[in-house]
C-alpha cells in the first residue's frame, strides 16, 4: 500500500490536466524552459568576465633593454626650468 501504482499516477495526471488545462500546462513548461536557458546564458557571461578580466602576464625583459640606459621621466621638465 505503499506505493502508487501507473493508475494513480494516470488518474493524478488527468486531475492535474482539468485543473490547469492543456494550455496552462504547456505554457508552464515553456516558462521552466526560458529560465533554464537565462540561468545558462548567465553562467556563460560569468566565465566570460572571468577570463576577461584575468591580468595579462607582465611582458619579459630582454638582455638588449637591461642594458639600454634609461632617461628620467622629468628630464626634459628640469632642462626648461634652468
Amino acid at each position: 500500500m505503499g506505493s502508487l501504482s501507473i493508475w494513480h499516477w494516470m488518474i493524478v495526471l488527468v486531475i492535474v490536466l482539468v485543473l490547469f488545462g492543456r494550455g496552462r500546462v504547456s505554457e508552464i513548461m515553456g516558462d521552466f524552459g526560458k529560465g533554464i536557458k537565462s540561468f545558462k546564458e548567465g553562467m556563460n557571461e560569468e566565465e566570460a568576465k572571468k577570463s576577461a578580466s584575468t591580468p595579462a602576464p607582465a611582458p619579459q625583459i630582454t638582455a638588449s633593454q637591461q642594458d639600454a640606459p634609461v632617461a628620467p621621466a622629468n628630464a626634459e621638465n628640469k632642462s626648461e626650468q634652468v
